[in-house]
């Protein structure tokens, strides 16, 4: 993980939150913790703290109530994960990321945050590769046929600056840096034909 890592707590019991705050905070993960109580409104919380991850009490939480507040609060990528004082039937935690139970040792916790991440990079990876413009699929098409930024900008009334700053992101968002990779990557997602490639460079 890279930046930190935004937890928020939705817990009746003081005690309880406090403890795992204080576990969360030697758990070795960089973590921004947020309390949220009984009494507060949990909508308005996510607004202001914009968590990663909540951890709440599921007798606070209805499961099948999940995405209303992701939709509400603003966090539609909010992972919840339910923490668990006492036996629940597992249907009922189906709705959850993940669990927490008040019995887990240290690692297990660790882990269960770790593995939620990872998730979650990975979801936003694929995202990334997966929301290429169709400007910008255009212009990946222009490059693979050898056009320099001037002819782009050309075909497809453009600014040259704008050209350059498709190029940019798309650089980005495909984390490929060079004309032989975006080759590959557009023969593999098929926005070109391998003929059409030879045909431009002939």
């Amino acid at each position: 993980m890279n930046a930190n890592l935004r937890i928020a707590i939705y817990e009746s019991s003081l005690i309880i939150r406090n403890g795992l705050s204080n576990l969360l905070k030697k758990i070795g993960m960089p973590v921004i913790l947020s309390d949220i109580s009984e009494g507060d409104s949990l909508c308005e919380s996510l607004r202001i703290h914009r968590p990663d991850v909540l951890i709440a009490n599921p007798l606070l939480l209805q499961s099948h109530a999940l995405h209303h507040w992701r939709e509400e609060s603003g966090c539609p990528e909010l992972k919840v994960i339910a923490l668990v004082s006492m036996l629940w039937p597992e249907a009922s935690l189906h709705n959850y990321d993940g669990q927490i139970s008040l019995y887990d040792d240290m690692e297990a916790i660790k882990q269960t945050l770790l593995k939620l991440v990872e998730n979650k990079e990975d979801e936003n990876t694929d995202d990334e590769q997966q929301s290429l413009s169709a400007r910008e699929k255009e212009i990946v098409v222009c490059v693979v046929k050898g056009m320099t930024n001037r002819e782009i900008a050309d075909r497809l009334y453009l600014s040259t600056h704008t050209v350059i700053t498709h190029r940019r992101n798309i650089a980005r968002k495909l984390q490929i840096h060079s004309v032989s990779g975006l080759t590959i990557y557009a023969i593999v997602n098929k926005l070109v034909e391998l003929s059409d490639i030879h045909q431009a460079k002939e």
